[in-house]
């Protein structure tokens, strides 16, 4: 078995961790989310989810993976040797395999669009949705737009912890906020952007319902990438004297400076052009959006082409920082347990997800009738994934560290053995104990039963 590296440095670490973070989920459903759900009242509540109960449960997840440092099955058998806490592991690796599986499809999407948006063809004056359901429904385009991203996935895998996750995140991170900020001039210079600022900014608390509560919290779950597998498996790769609860409060910033920072592009862009609702869903993206730069830029069509293929290459970039750490958490699973090489274990990784995720993209097209409770295989793996693995996952995880293990040993783990001091270590404790399970719990029910 080949040799365990570690991030070479806290900044890797903290870059890492915080693209694994940063996806699709805060580029693409936060805004979403937020359009559904009133607008900056939503925001207010999710940013309380992230310090209240995001916070807490990626701590969680760095101890157990810098502890044992080993992959996530590993993690939880050396820390419970003999118990039924290893099911969490499995439950942690079995899920990233799934997600990875339908999250290259919709990557690749993004790609697609991408190269649309170069070639000019997504500033034509075109019906977006027809656009869009015939490719996706497409039997082979975008099954090769998901092999060439799981490629570029596989490729950074395949070199390693440090030269190729880390090098990877330094590189790619630092981009995806320069697109950001460019993005987000651009976009508040559009007219009515000052509307879309205003749907952002000023809270109607009137409108919270428990609904968006729970929305709240399971977009803070989703967004942060807990119970995953993904953070206790980038932590195992941390140094000794890594600061853990600033580590998770530095990704948990980035994470949500992103997702934020992703509304304020989308919404004034909306806001400009009249008839397109802020509540369009998840077609916002890829049939809302192309047709309000068509018809924002529709004077300026340069600066559409600029503006739609920045904007999709920073989706693509979420995309490809967060399929990274669901493909290591599986890999290094494969890698550990079977005793193979790196290459040799991202290789099978990557042939089996691309396996499933043909299945994945094929449901909107020709098997399309191929169907469980009524969902189709895309709809299915999401389902149980997002529904109900993960959330299950995040109760375990805070019982596990709150109830099963020591309090010593976990208050040793954040503070380095002592020698950091962490004054709110009785305030998360309690957290993680009673007010984290129980939100997650209550957004299991409401998800499952919805």
């Amino acid at each position: 078995m080949e040799t365990r590296h570690n991030f070479g440095s806290k900044i890797g670490a903290v870059l890492a961790s915080a693209g694994s973070a940063i996806g699709l989920g805060n580029v693409w459903r936060f805004p979403t989310e937020v359009g559904n759900n009133g607008g900056a009242a939503f925001i207010f509540i999710y940013l309380i989810c992230i310090v209240v109960i995001g916070i807490p449960v990626m701590m969680s997840e760095f101890l157990i993976g810098r502890n044992t440092h080993a992959n996530t099955i590993t993690a939880f058998s050396k820390l419970a040797p003999g118990k039924w806490w290893r099911i969490e592991g499995v439950a942690g690796v079995f899920v990233a395999f799934l997600i990875l599986s339908y999250y290259i499809i919709v990557s690749g999407w993004t790609l697609f669009y991408l190269i649309q948006s170069v070639g000019g063809q997504l500033m034509a004056d075109r019906d977006y949705s027809l656009v869009f359901n015939n490719f996706v429904s497409n039997p082979w385009q975008p099954v090769l737009a998901g092999v060439v991203f799981m490629g570029l996935t596989h490729f950074i895998i395949s070199r390693g912890v440090q030269s190729g996750i880390e090098r990877f995140s330094k590189l790619m991170m630092p981009m995806l906020l320069f697109i950001i900020g460019i993005l987000v001039v651009c976009s508040f210079s559009m007219p009515g952007s000052a509307e879309g600022l205003g749907f952002l900014l000023k809270p109607d608390f009137s409108k919270l319902t428990p609904s968006i509560l729970l929305s709240a919290v399971g977009q803070a779950f989703y967004s942060l990438s807990l119970a995953m597998g993904c953070l206790c498996t980038y932590a195992s790769y941390f140094r000794q004297d890594t600061n853990l609860p600033k580590t998770a409060v530095g990704v948990s910033l980035i994470d949500t400076f992103v997702a934020i920072l992703s509304g304020f592009i989308i919404f004034p862009a909306v806001f400009s052009v009249e008839g397109v609702n802020v509540d369009a869903g998840p077609g916002l993206v890829f049939i809302t959006l192309p047709n309000v730069f068509n018809i924002a830029f529709s004077h300026v069509p340069l600066l559409g082409y600029f503006f739609s293929g920045f904007f999709y290459l920073l989706l693509l970039l979420a995309a490809v920082t967060s399929a990274m750490s669901l493909h290591e958490s599986v890999t290094a699973y494969v890698l550990e347990a079977f005793h193979l090489s790196r290459k040799k274990a991202a290789a099978t990784v990557s042939v089996a997800c691309m396996t499933l995720g043909v299945a994945c993209s094929l449901s909107f097209g020709v098997w399309s009738n191929v169907t469980l409770f009524g969902l189709n295989i895309f709809e299915l793996f999401d389902y149980t994934a997002s529904k109900i693995i993960l959330p299950l996952g995040g109760v375990i995880i805070c019982l596990f560290t709150g109830w099963y293990l020591d309090r010593r040993f976990v208050e040793g783990e954040l503070t380095n053995g002592g020698r950091l001091r962490f004054r709110l270590f009785r305030l998360y404790y309690f957290i993680i104990r009673f007010v984290a399970p129980l939100a997650i719990a209550a957004v299991f029910i409401q998800e499952l039963f919805a």
